[in-house]
């Protein structure tokens, strides 16, 4: 089966695009031997993140099965994910990382 976007863990919550993916379209999504499908909630191009599932406000998101930053509003399914949603919890004097 043909994959439009990855994930490499299955607890992961966002997916990477291995193709520009329009709004309405139904991404099949690769992660490990098994798929999925997501359907777009916005367009995404081409090696962005999106949620695979509703991510809630000040949820971890989680890429790789690490954590990779902190959710600064709600990133509903199928939509974007990147700065203007996710604040890094890396490198920061100003937080505590747990």
């Amino acid at each position: 089966m043909k994959r439009d976007a990855i994930m490499l863990r299955p607890e992961d919550n966002v997916a990477t695009a291995l193709r520009d993916l329009e709004e309405g379209s139904v991404a099949v999504v690769g992660v490990m031997e098994d798929c999925r499908e997501v359907t777009m909630g916005q367009t995404v191009n081409y090696g962005h993140k999106f949620a695979v599932r509703d991510i809630a406000q000040g949820e971890d998101v989680l890429k790789y099965g690490e954590v990779i930053g902190r959710a600064t509003a709600a990133i509903p399914t199928g939509t974007h994910a990147h700065v203007h949603n996710i604040e890094s919890l890396r490198g920061r004097g100003d937080r505590k990382v747990a």
